[in-house]
């Protein structure tokens, strides 16, 4: 019997979808309409990508266990009764010295990035960077050592460590963002059904947000290798710490080349850094504006053709409207620091009840943990009612939290030096009894400093990851994710400008400075930026459209 017909192109009949065929076509691409009336879900998220952000997490763990006592280990006299020390270099040397380490190692990430983008791909990056990483980090150990530091090998072992280890940060940090990114197929709005009967949209934006939140919490976990590296330095040396970081990246190494076969590798197929730069020129040369690189205008005006299509130059915009927004961190990097630096000297200002000084900033990354959590069900429950919360939001909202945790360390500092028995020299009157005593006041009054600064981490770092890796080009990823390390060099430079107030008595005026800086970066950078939010989704699309859906 012959099939009957449906239909023909000489006379369409209109295909109808029954209702009780509804579920027959899930999933598939959702409407525009769709994306702005339904709920936005997040995707299932692959193995790979766990994978790629635990071993981001381990190497996390290193670096606090290493930082985290470097604070100690330069400012204090070894054998220091007080607090444990090791070079005797003084608070602003110290503090001078660890802005020197940040600047640097927030430099190194473009060279690695150009590197990863053009040549050698983002999992061969990481691995080179894993290996300076870990000679570093032997050296730091080795020369911490006793024998070393009685032959005084302290500061020019310091200074070798902190070389390689910059340098292995550096390629870390511009390639385990988009690593990360590279393991989730980024797909079209699909239309599903939920578990409990209602339609909604897999949103592959929503999903990078939870990954990056996902890779924060981890990393805050892997932080808390503060608390150890702390009792360790306390209770035995600073050796046994750098020991600890040194097995730690081994480990991680190991985890890094046995998962090879897991991982998705993005291959560089075209270095499209030169064609970038020039298309930059021809825009500068033409009333700085993109547009003007665009063939059709360069034919008319100048009659000549252009070696890139009009796609190319839509997406350039766009990775320049992250980099701008990125850009905008140096001051929030600037007040971030601190905790690395004089919020320990201040927690050392203080009664610590057996409490090492240097572990109180591990507060910061328990606040993260808990809190990474509740900001992520914040965000779903948020999507769920269709209430628009965009990064700029979110980073404007980061830079105001962060101002008033500087806001309230100016405030325990004023407290500080309103208690005795020390009171505007701390650990430094004949009172102190050489250092033993600190101003009376309890260290724990210091917590909500790091609370804050935790918080606004959450809301800013991870937006700033995820709005860099949506928004920049396939083939630029590494370099613009390089420009969110670039703008916490420039707030460590400004670090290191003020480092010469970074001590007593001129503490107040320092934290209240960043407090009233970052409460205008906020509402400057929410009146420019703010109309990104409006066409975010736009912008999402010219990069899906010129490079393709899939990664």
């Amino acid at each position: 019997m012959a099939r009957p017909e449906t239909g023909s192109e000489k006379d369409p009949i209109p295909s109808i979808e029954p209702v009780s065929d509804v579920e027959s076509t899930l999933p598939r691409d959702a409407t525009d309409e769709e994306v702005h009336t339904l709920p936005r879900v997040v995707d299932r998220i692959p193995i790979a990508a766990w994978a790629a952000a635990l071993v981001g997490a381990a190497e996390r763990f290193s670096y606090y266990s290493t930082v985290s006592i470097w604070q100690n280990y330069m400012q204090n006299e070894r054998n220091s009764r007080a607090i444990p020390g090791a070079l005797g270099l003084g608070q602003s040397t110290a503090t001078a010295i660890s802005n020197s380490f940040f600047v640097f190692s927030f430099v190194t990430p473009m060279m690695f990035a150009i590197a990863s983008d053009a040549w050698l791909g983002r999992y061969k990056t990481l691995v080179v960077a894993f290996c300076l990483l870990i000679c570093g980090t032997f050296v730091m150990f080795a020369t911490s050592l006793p024998v070393a530091l009685d032959n005084n090998g302290g500061v020019p072992g310091l200074a070798v460590a902190m070389i390689l280890i910059a340098l292995g940060i550096g390629g870390i940090k511009s390639t385990i963002t988009p690593f990360i990114g590279d393991q989730y197929k980024h797909k079209k709005p699909q239309l599903i059904r939920q578990k409990n009967g209602e339609l909604a949209v897999i949103d592959g934006s929503r999903t990078i947000q939870f990954l990056y939140n996902a890779f924060y919490w981890l990393t805050n976990i892997a932080s808390l290798s503060s608390i150890p590296a702390t009792f360790l330095e306390h209770e035995f040396d600073f050796w046994t710490a750098y020991l600890m970081s040194a097995v730690s990246l081994v480990i991680c190494l190991v985890m890094l080349l046995s998962l090879e076969s897991k991982f998705i590798k993005v291959v560089p197929h075209e270095n499209v850094l030169p064609k970038a730069i020039k298309a930059l020129s021809m825009a500068a040369r033409n009333g700085f504006k993109l547009d003007h690189a665009k063939e059709a205008y360069q034919q008319q005006k100048h009659g000549h053709g252009v070696p890139w299509d009009d796609s190319f130059i839509s997406e350039l915009k766009t990775g320049l409207t992250a980099c701008r927004v990125i850009f905008s961190f140096a001051f929030f990097y600037l007040s971030i620091t601190q905790m690395y630096n004089n919020l320990i000297s201040q927690a050392g200002q203080m009664n610590l009840h057996g409490v090492p000084n240097d572990m109180i900033q591990a507060m910061a990354g328990v606040a993260c943990v808990i809190f990474g959590p509740v900001i992520q069900a914040l965000y779903n429950l948020l999507a769920r009612r269709r209430i628009s919360f965009g990064p700029i939001a979110r980073i404007s909202t980061a830079f105001l939290i962060c101002g008033g945790g500087m806001a309230y360390a100016a405030g325990l500092q004023r407290l500080i030096y309103n208690t005795g028995p020390c009171y505007d020299a701390p650990l430094a009157c004949a009172a102190s009894d050489g250092g033993r005593r600190p101003n009376d006041v309890n260290v724990w009054v210091q917590l909500p400093v790091y609370v804050a600064l935790a918080i606004a981490e959450i809301f800013g770092l991870v937006t700033a990851s995820e709005y860099s890796y949506e928004k920049a080009p396939r083939g630029m990823r590494s370099v613009v994710q390089a420009m969110v390390q670039l703008s916490a060099g420039v707030g460590a430079l400004l670090g290191m400008a003020i480092s010469p107030a970074a001590r007593d008595p001129f503490l107040v005026a320092v934290y209240a400075a960043l407090a009233g800086v970052m409460a205008v970066c906020s509402l400057l950078f929410w009146c420019f930026f703010r109309k990104y939010d409006k066409i975010n989704d736009q912008l999402n699309r010219t990069i899906e459209e010129t490079q393709g859906t899939s990664n």
